[in-house]
């Protein structure tokens, strides 16, 4: 019986459609002598080795996911990424303290080995500073609560990739990106980032014909461009990190999967612009499935790689960031895509949210309670950064209790409260380009 079973599946597996490649053997065999051809590719010491040495301390890829792992636990990981979670309790308090000491010390000790490696290559040492002291045995309960923590730091030799197009364009490419000693996002060591001009350093007519362009009102724009500051340009990149490969003037990623926003903006150039997307990606090996699948070809092997496995060879590849870069410094399709992506996937103002308010459900647009520019550039930072606008619809609904409100109309001269309490990264009531809520009642 189970032999026939297994006979059954293996003939209606048969049947079944094979995937689609992207692809045709003859053009993966011409991206692989492309991509191979002489003065394409090459890896040797980072331009600062002359001076400071190949080798360098860096924080390691076990010790952030640790670090990541232990926000998890205590369910503290609701800031942003560039600062340290503050300590809930006396015990935490405690474990904290120990956690900084352990990365000063393994810091210390990483910084120490990579001066002793690089003494036969520099004319003078590094100053180090004296040995900070030693942590001493991890809290039991911090132990049993996250696992045995790994060194946070080690030596590391520190290559430099240059990536050369036929027009003799380059791009430079750095690995073992250097980190802070507590960030708990860092996961590729072979991973590298660029950032390219931001866009407030683009010339304003050339940057609002790409907003118009792409269906952005003037306000809109002012709102994505403050934004923006915080991320980077068109071309910015970065492969070391959980959003896998980020890309863009809002880093629009793939995560694990090959899946994501990222994704979404090559389909909609795809979609848009089919001319601009041969020329911008699918010429360098670079597609994506109508399901908004990556798609890569490996610039070594000719192998087409989809979803997961496509992700990390972009992350393993330095040839692969480049094109994405190279589209993002040049390409108005590419630009115009990721305007247009921004707005669909992230823009909050047309959100409908639910305002639970004494046993009464409000469901409203945000729009309906926040009008100003600095709310709705908070709104969009939050949903750029952690997927949502969360905790927009509980503030809204302590502010309304707090003053006896009972329409979301009625909200509105209490903007700024609302702002105050979704702020993520900046405080955009600060910031004079975006017109600001009205002045709360007196």
């Amino acid at each position: 019986m189970m032999q026939r079973l297994i006979a059954v599946t293996l003939l209606l597996a048969a049947a079944l459609p094979a995937a689609s490649a992207m692809f045709t053997p003859a053009e993966r065999a011409e991206l692989v002598s492309y991509w191979n051809a002489p003065g394409r590719y090459a890896a040797g010491p980072s331009a600062g080795a002359a001076t400071e040495g190949p080798w360098g301390p860096r924080l390691t890829t076990t010790g952030s996911k640790w670090l990541w792992d232990y926000q998890k636990a205590l369910n503290i990981q609701k800031g942003p990424p560039s600062q340290n979670p503050a300590p809930q309790s006396p015990e935490q308090a405690e474990w904290d303290r120990w956690i900084q000491a352990k990365v000063d010390h393994d810091q210390w000790l990483a910084a120490a080995g990579a001066a002793r490696a690089n003494a036969p290559h520099v004319s003078a040492p590094a100053d180090i500073g004296p040995e900070p002291p030693a942590p001493g045995p991890v809290p039991e309960k911090l132990a049993a609560l996250v696992g045995n923590p790994p060194p946070f730091a080690s030596v590391v030799g520190l290559l430099e990739y240059t990536v050369t197009f036929d027009d003799g364009e380059a791009y430079p490419y750095r690995d073992n990106v250097r980190m802070r000693p507590r960030f708990a996002y860092y996961r590729f060591s072979q991973g590298t980032q660029s950032f390219g001009p931001a866009l407030r350093t683009l010339p304003e007519e050339e940057l609002g014909k790409i907003f118009a362009s792409s269906g952005m009102t003037p306000s809109e724009q002012r709102v994505v461009g403050a934004v923006s500051r915080l991320e980077g340009g068109f071309e910015s990149i970065n492969t070391y990190d959980t959003g896998f490969v980020s890309v863009g003037f809002i880093q629009f990623c793939t995560l694990a999967d090959g899946r994501h926003s990222l994704c979404d903006v090559l389909a909609r150039e795809k979609a848009d612009n089919p001319d601009d997307f041969a020329r911008d990606f699918q010429r360098y090996g670079i597609d994506v499935t109508p399901e908004h699948v990556l798609v890569v070809v490996d610039p070594a092997t000719g192998t087409e790689l989809s979803g997961g496995e496509a992700v990390l060879k972009v992350v393993d590849d330095k040839r692969l960031p480049a094109v994405f870069q190279r589209a993002g410094r040049h390409s108005i399709a590419f630009r115009a895509a990721q305007i247009k992506v921004a707005k669909s996937n992230y823009w909050a103002g047309d959100d409908r949210v639910v305002i639970q308010l004494d046993g009464r459900k409000i469901e409203c647009k945000v729009s309906d309670v926040v009008k100003s520019e600095a709310a709705l550039a908070t709104l969009f930072d939050r949903k750029v950064n952690r997927g949502s606008i969360s905790p927009f619809a509980d503030v809204v609904a302590n502010i309304m209790r707090e003053h006896g409100l009972k329409d979301v109309k009625d909200v509105a001269p209490y903007e700024a409260e609302i702002v105050k309490a979704t702020k993520y990264r900046v405080d955009f009531l600060q910031e004079a380009s975006l017109s600001q809520p009205p002045e709360p009642p007196k």
